[in-house]
């Protein structure tokens, strides 16, 4: 018989120290780490941020609620308590790993865009026209040029 390979996956996998997002709920745009699994729906979340305003208490949540991230704190021990996951969490850097991300810009960008006001959203409008109107300038240059 011959060997057989197994590979992971590559889905992001639920597991003890994955940093998540809440999607939905009082927490909603929040981090935290999964700190123990209680079955195949829920798990107890802990989310020590640097200021009071980002940070999540120690709560069992659905991971409906939740949107997994790719950051992982390595070696998180399971059901660690409060002092032990504010240090992995500040020693893996979460949350500057997080704000570096295209998921953290983005989300920015979109709450950016939210917050504009009527005239605000004109400029803007303005801007990616006359943008879209120089590339089709530039675009018909150099089709023209490829024709000659």
């Amino acid at each position: 018989m011959g060997d057989a390979e197994v590979k992971a996956s590559q889905w992001r996998l639920v597991e003890v120290g994955r940093v998540v997002l809440f999607a939905t709920g009082q927490y909603e745009g929040k981090l935290a780490t999964i700190v123990e699994i209680i079955d195949h729906k829920r798990v107890l979340v802990h989310g020590p941020a640097s200021t009071e305003d980002k940070s999540v208490p120690r709560h069992a949540v659905a991971l409906s609620h939740l949107s997994l991230t790719p950051i992982v704190i390595p070696k998180l021990p399971r059901a660690a308590g409060n002092g032990v996951v504010r240090k992995a969490w500040e020693a893996a850097e979460v949350e500057k790993k997080f704000s570096e991300s295209a998921w953290a810009k983005n989300k920015d960008r979109i709450a950016k865009r939210r917050a504009l006001n009527d005239f605000e959203r004109f400029k803007v409008m303005r801007l990616r026209k006359q943008a879209r109107y120089e590339v089709q300038k530039n675009f018909a240059k150099v089709r023209a040029a490829a024709k000659a």
